[in-house]
């Protein structure tokens, strides 16, 4: 019959570390993050729109031509573009960042 030995860690001794400082003080937890929905400025929101628009390609291709002018385009096409888009666009003339498409950066 075969002996059964025992495990290598069978001859160590269990050695117990004493904690260091007694008991820790519990930190305060973080706030609770806030939701994307909370923090949106009304300016994302409108950027997000024309993004959308800009991405919808139902209202033809976008490159090379300013948002307000794809609107025209598909307008004078029959293809029913929103006119809130329209009216962001009209409100903010002025602003690049609201006029040129998604795309304007990219070369043709």
């Amino acid at each position: 019959m075969t002996t059964k030995h025992g495990l290598i860690t069978d001859s160590f001794k269990v050695v117990r570390k004493a904690r260091r400082g007694g008991k820790r003080e519990k930190r305060p937890s973080p706030p609770p993050p806030q939701r994307e929905a909370e923090t949106e400025t009304v300016r994302e929101k409108e950027l997000q729109k024309l993004r959308q628009f800009d991405l919808d390609w139902r209202f033809g291709p976008c490159t090379g031509i300013s948002r307000l002018q794809r609107w025209e385009r598909a307008k004078l096409h029959g293809l029913n573009p929103p006119e809130e888009i329209r009216w962001l666009l009209s409100q903010t003339h002025t602003d690049s960042e609201y006029n040129l498409s998604l795309w304007s950066e990219y070369p043709l």
